[in-house]
């Protein structure tokens, strides 16, 4: 039980925010929270099930000038075809193509750190996705990689206990939170479509996948 009950500074370090953000909002009652004694602990799930549900809220809410350009963040190379059924190897390989994109400096803290902010807290959202995410300084803008898996990745302790096939991992500059938070939103509200999904686990190379995620 002990994995499920995160403190403030993990909860912090997951949102990519100050421990005193954090603080303040278990205060005002704004994040799922208790207290035990006079200490702020936090149940992992509840947190998860917040960020997913501020995400999809962020989603309706932009204003369509904002609107993600996925031609900008991502290119046909960068869409891969994965045979792991276990998410560690999936996200290296993973890591390792997004590694290849000129906003990433450094492939080895790059995989570092994606395979960190997985164990602090699954990035599966249900519906058999992932969203694996970073923002390091290293990184120089906003990109990412998809990976559509051609097995069942069983243990990325999903939601809703659908095993994971379609990953979007993205990585961005440490100041670009609004535009990171924006492109977390947009996918997992794009994803969501049912027959996206399908078509993609079916898609027969990467660059039919491709000019399906830049399809309206």
């Amino acid at each position: 039980m002990e994995d499920d009950i995160l403190t403030i500074e993990e909860v912090a370090k997951y949102l990519r925010v100050s421990e005193r953000t954090v603080y303040d909002w278990a205060q005002k009652g704004e994040v799922p929270s208790g207290k035990i004694g006079t200490v702020w602990r936090f149940k992992k799930s509840e947190i998860e099930k917040w960020v997913n549900e501020r995400l999809s809220a962020g989603t309706k809410t932009s204003a369509p000038g904002n609107q993600i350009q996925v031609k900008n963040i991502l290119s046909p190379d960068r869409i891969i075809f994965l045979n792991h059924s276990t998410k560690h190897d999936a996200l290296l390989q993973l890591a390792a193509n997004l590694s290849t994109a000129p906003q990433v400096k450094y492939s080895d803290e790059l995989a570092v750190e994606i395979l960190k902010r997985e164990e602090l807290m699954s990035t599966a959202i249900g519906r058999g996705i992932a969203i694996p995410h970073v923002r390091l300084s290293s990184v120089t803008d906003l990109v990412m990689s998809v990976g559509i898996s051609k097995v069942d990745i069983i243990d990325f302790q999903t939601i809703d206990d659908t095993p994971v096939r379609l990953l979007f991992m993205i990585a961005a500059a440490y100041n670009q939170h609004a535009y990171y938070l924006q492109t977390l939103s947009f996918f997992s509200s794009k994803i969501k479509n049912k027959e996206l999904r399908d078509s993609l686990i079916n898609a027969a190379s990467p660059i039919d996948a491709y000019n399906l995620l830049i399809s309206e």
